[in-house]
């Protein structure tokens, strides 16, 4: 989601699109599962960890560090920005804020060329293989952050949020995903021999949670990201699967990963009791629309 290798194409200012959030007019609503999710505060560290996990494709980490400049902690801030920002719309926002917003990002996508230093030779950042990758990390990223926060979902509940991820992927121009939380792992299971930990993925996971990058995220977006950057890419790399940190050079360690439980649960029960004033006024006009519909049961599921 990179325009150019020039500082200023990436560190000027930044229009949010401000979601419209209304019961029936987007991509899912206050009875889907992705609400359920997103809602939470939980925003940052999946995305990190999604940033994390999709660095682990070489393709994808070339795309993303031959036309962005990672090496600059502020273009590396309003890159994350963005894509948090781009979430947020399409979750909360209208269908036509969504297919606007992600209209913008095939369009600027669509331009980037990578090479591939293994083999010399070039590739389209857009390729479906890589689109495909990038959301199913994405999709991972936040079931699994929300699983281990303590958020109540069932096995078809979750099921349900991977198969309404359908809808994000439609947007980015892929159709053959995973639909369930199964067909998830079947996925990752297949894209395993083709992943590895290349000097580029590790020195992305190395920026991801470097102190040059740390802030208070608190002024961004409460209550989606509490604490500091740093932090927050910390956490996320505990949450990794067992094999991805191990590509990094990880081993396994239990407490690191009870430790993470441990810190993703106190974060959300944090956020729980934050003043509404402080929380974000998508989050606010979600919660309340799914209040309002509480007694209504299901999820809305993409067929």
């Amino acid at each position: 989601m990179c325009e150019s290798r020039t500082k200023q194409a990436f560190t000027g200012n930044h229009n949010r699109v401000k979601a419209t959030v209304t019961p029936g007019d987007g991509l899912f609503g206050p009875h889907s599962i992705t609400w359920r999710v997103h809602t939470e505060a939980l925003g940052w560290p999946a995305v990190l960890r999604a940033f994390q996990l999709q660095a682990l494709h070489p393709r994808t980490i070339r795309g993303i560090a031959q036309n962005c400049l990672l090496d600059d902690p502020e273009v590396a801030r309003a890159r994350l920005r963005r894509q948090l920002d781009f979430v947020t719309v399409r979750t909360f926002g209208t269908r036509e804020q969504a297919e606007r917003a992600a209209e913008r990002v095939r369009s600027v996508q669509a331009r980037l060329i990578g090479l591939d230093t293994g083999t010399g030779t070039l590739f389209r950042v857009d390729e479906e293989e890589n689109l495909r990758w990038v959301h199913c990390a994405e999709t991972s990223s936040h079931l699994e952050l929300a699983l281990r926060s303590g958020v109540p979902l069932t096995r078809a509940e979750s099921d349900a949020y991977v198969a309404e991820q359908r809808r994000s992927a439609r947007l980015a121009g892929v159709d053959d995903v995973p639909g369930d939380v199964a067909e998830l792992n079947d996925y990752f299971d297949g894209m395993r021999p083709y992943l590895s930990a290349t000097g580029e993925a590790r020195d992305a996971l190395r920026r991801s949670v470097s102190p040059r990058l740390s802030f208070r995220l608190a002024f961004l977006t409460p209550p989606l990201a509490l604490g500091s950057l740093p932090a927050a890419g910390a956490l996320a790399f505990a949450t990794l699967p067992a094999w991805a940190r191990q590509m990094y050079g990880c081993r396994g360690n239990r407490a690191a990963e009870h430790a993470a439980g441990a810190a993703l649960k106190a974060l959300r029960a944090a956020a729980a009791v934050m003043p509404e004033r402080l929380v974000a006024p998508e989050i606010r006009a979600a919660r309340g629309l799914m209040r309002a519909v509480s007694e209504v049961p299901g999820a809305d599921v993409a067929a």
